[in-house]
């Protein structure tokens, strides 16, 4: 069978960091015989060429050539492809990994689209990756529909005949942004780029060590002389105009204008910021047009022209303002309807630990930067725009696994709200907005997957993108709100919660901690209700109709007298939910039972067993009292029972008298 697929990995030293990539490789849905693995050792020094020569004697299609050193990844991933055979190449790094469906669907995804560029959906760890991209699939994108030039890692699709027809190969030598060349003329001249976000494809990992290439500091004089490479290409496949200038745009927002702003650029030394002041203005000004500042944002463009009037000093200024910068945000609502998560919030920036300002001028909005009056004239006489535009501010929740940094984009809808602050020309903007999360379509029409996934809040407004994490700012009444939900078929339990110590909003999918433990354990006695051969106790959980009969299990356990286990039934409460079982006919008397709950675990294929803080307390004549799991250890008597285990109910329905127990005792 012809090869579908060949991965090329560039080798050089990487310890213990290549085992996940070797053992994500191994676990790809595409049939072995379907694709081959091209791992090309650049001359390391330790031992990972013995591991590739026992790695590639082990699998037929895992195989390893060795060179000596050719200084950078570029000549690597050349000799991959030419020895490959596969219909596409596929390049990964030597210390990343990739989704174990990746190089199936990535393929058919391709296949399906006549695609001559597949590009996968990404996750960073420690590393930056593009974000709105990633937000829909684009089964049929270019640089003018689709923000692909975000996108300039070689950790993508291509297919090989289009690479060999067009001869694109990598630079080599050492040196950087080889990458950026290959890529945007890929973009450039192929039919059609593909990019499927639904299905996390490669993971981008920052070693614990940081010695990861893109992480060490570059030479400016050979960085920025490597990015006119990229500026090349871009020339020559373009016409002037919009286009280009949005391509350029590109690197003078990321290479450029970014590296001279906030905390980024006070954290250098003063000598290399001025060399690479030097270098980035050379660029700017001998390749960048008025029109490619002009798309950016009025904060950026600030720092453009500051760049092109030769002012590190301004610049500097600037960015000691905006590294105090921060969004902050307040978790307000919190609660479950129909299956989903509602997540209410407010959003805004805080610049000094005070909210931001902006000011109304002759009918427009301004930003308020809080700068020397010098710097202030200076930017004004460059003519640059200081306009805030506060009308396209937005707010985004996403949610992002931790273990992996995968992370999704949720619906949300919001308002703009203007403030006053002191005179009528000054005001603060805060987002007021809803979330909702679906954990059955959260992941991009997908389920999100077993584990914890962290909640953060995204503001992007007037040049700024930044995050935080949502909740430890919160309403007095979110706690209320906070239960768990039975989600999914079959079943599994999504769970709220606060981090510590920070108290930050995470969900627990499919019970990956002991959170439940802890919410169950505030069930006190008095909440437990034995009536007609049955026993109801409150859960904290969300549930609807469809949870149905035994989508749990209630245990009976006596230390003499071994476990019965009954289905239960979930009836919905206003504050949760009501569980009743049938009370098993062989509770011996004399004998004390331990409660237990058994909650569905989809990974686990088996009920996750939590104990509860109760007992049944049968006396020698049959009589039922409810007392704490510890009584359990002793021979219940008569007198232990006489007292009823709960008063009885003629008057509430035992829903709402539970409800208003639940609230009281697992939320007071």
């Amino acid at each position: 069978m012809s090869v579908k697929v060949s991965v090329v990995i560039p080798v050089y030293n990487p310890g213990e960091y290549i085992e996940d990539c070797i053992s994500s490789l191994l676990r790809q849905t595409l049939p072995d015989t379907e694709y081959e693995a091209i791992f090309v050792d650049d001359g390391s020094t330790d031992a990972t060429p013995a591991r590739l020569d026992e790695l590639a004697a082990a699998h037929p299609n895992m195989h390893v050539i060795h060179q000596e050193s050719s200084g950078w990844s570029g000549k690597p991933r050349n000799v991959g492809t030419a020895a490959a055979k596969g219909e596409f190449v596929m390049y990964v790094d030597n210390d990343d990994w990739l989704g174990d469906e990746a190089l199936e669907r990535m393929y058919h995804y391709g296949v399906e689209n006549g695609s001559d560029v597949i590009v996968g959906k990404m996750a960073g760890k420690g590393r930056p990756v593009p974000v709105e991209l990633f937000r829909v699939n684009r089964p049929r994108a270019d640089v003018a529909n689709a923000p692909l030039i975000d996108s300039l890692t070689p950790h993508k699709m291509f297919r090989r005949e289009f690479l060999e027809s067009n001869d694109i190969r990598f630079r080599e030598g050492r040196r950087r942004l080889e990458d950026h060349v290959f890529v945007v003329e890929t973009y450039l001249r192929a039919a059609n780029v593909s990019v499927l976000s639904d299905y996390l494809c490669y993971y981008h990992i920052k070693r614990d060590d940081a010695s990861n290439a893109g992480f060490q500091r570059f030479d400016p004089v050979g960085y920025y002389g490597n990015l006119r490479e990229a500026l090349d290409v871009v020339e020559k496949y373009t016409e002037p105009g919009e286009l280009r200038d949005g391509l350029y745009r590109r690197w003078l927002r990321n290479e450029m204008v970014e590296r001279l702003r906030g905390k980024r650029l006070l954290s250098l030394p003063e000598d290399y910021r001025a060399e690479l002041f030097k270098e980035i203005r050379g660029v700017v000004t001998e390749r960048f047009g008025p029109g490619v500042a002009a798309g950016m944002q009025p904060t950026q463009q600030i720092v453009a022209a500051l760049i092109v009037d030769d002012r590190l000093g301004d610049i500097e200024e600037l960015a000691g303002w905006e590294s105090g910068i921060r969004p902050t945000g307040r978790l307000e609502s919190l609660g479950w309807e129909d299956g989903s998560l509602k997540v209410g919030f407010t959003a805004e920036y805080e610049v000094a630990d005070a909210p931001m300002t902006f000011r109304s001028e002759d009918g427009k909005d301004l930003l308020a930067p809080q700068l020397a009056d010098e710097t202030l004239h200076t930017i004004a006489g460059l003519g640059v725009s200081t306009v805030a535009p506060v009308g396209t501010s937005k707010v985004d929740l996403v949610v992002r696994e931790r273990s992996t940094a995968a992370e999704f984009f949720q619906p949300v809808e919001f308002t703009r709200e203007r403030i006053p602050v002191g005179d009528d020309s000054t005001f603060r903007q805060e987002l007021r907005a809803t979330a909702t999360i679906d954990p059955e379509a959260a992941a991009n029409g997908a389920p999100l997957g077993d584990g914890i996934w962290d909640v953060l809040f995204r503001i992007s407004s007037c040049g700024w993108t930044k995050e935080a994490r949502l909740g430890s700012v919160r309403a007095d009444h979110i706690e209320e709100g906070r239960l768990g939900c039975l989600s999914g078929s079959p079943r599994r339990v999504v769970l709220p919660y606060w981090t510590e110590p920070h108290g930050n909003l995470s969900l627990d999918v499919d019970l990956a901690t002991s959170r439940i433990d802890r919410d169950v354990r505030r069930i006190t006695p008095e909440d437990v209700r034995i009536e007609g051969g049955r026993v109801e106790l409150p859960l904290p959980l969300a549930v609807d109709s469809a949870a149905g009969t035994g989508t749990v299990l209630l245990r009976f356990k006596s230390a003499d007298s071994g476990t019965v286990h009954m289905e239960a039934t979930l009836t919905a409460a206003p504050e949760g939910a009501v569980l009743t079982s049938e009370l098993p006919g062989t509770l011996l008397p004399g004998r004390a039972w331990a409660l237990g709950l058994g909650m569905p675990s989809a990974r686990r294929g088996k009920p996750r067993w939590s104990p509860l803080p109760v007992a049944l307390l049968v006396a020698d004549d049959g009589t039922i009292a409810v007392g704490p799991a510890a009584s359990a250890t002793g021979k219940p008597t008569a007198a232990a029972a006489a007292k009823p285990a709960a008063p009885t109910l003629k008057k509430r329905s035992v829903a709402r008298r539970v409800a208003g127990r639940l609230k009281r005792s697992l939320f007071g």
